[in-house]
């Protein structure tokens, strides 16, 4: 089955900068839709950025657009998310997603098939 482990989380300042890597195993991995989701305390899991199979279409939450940004590479069955002029607000545990079935870039969290274990994002102010 189709696994994926998320790394590069951690404690930074606000203003800061980390990224997020998402290494996949299996053969289809690459052309599945992947989407980044976060989840804080006591709240739902929300939709943070997807990216097309192929790399080549993505899509953002308004919360983070200009700030974040998702990638791709197939050849490592690794997908990336690069977060900048990070914010308090952005704490929570993010996780990786890969959706087998969509062609398209789904913000629900009940189009995702395969979802990693999270890695947490703790931004201080």
């Amino acid at each position: 089955q189709v696994q994926l482990v998320e790394s590069g989380g951690g404690l930074v300042q606000a203003g800061g900068s980390l990224r997020l890597s998402c290494a996949g195993s299996g053969r289809a991995l690459p052309y599945y839709v992947m989407g980044w989701f976060r989840q804080a305390p006591g709240k739902e899991r929300e939709f943070v950025a997807a990216i097309s199979g192929s790399g080549g279409s993505t899509d953002y939450a308004d919360s983070v657009k200009g700030r974040f940004t998702i990638s791709r590479d197939n050849a490592k069955n690794t997908g990336y998310l690069q977060m900048n002029s990070l914010k308090p607000e952005d704490t929570a545990a993010y996780y990786c997603a890969a959706d087998r079935r969509s062609y398209g870039m789904s913000r629900q969290v009940s189009s995702y098939d395969y979802w990693g274990q999270g890695t947490q994002v703790t931004v201080s102010s």
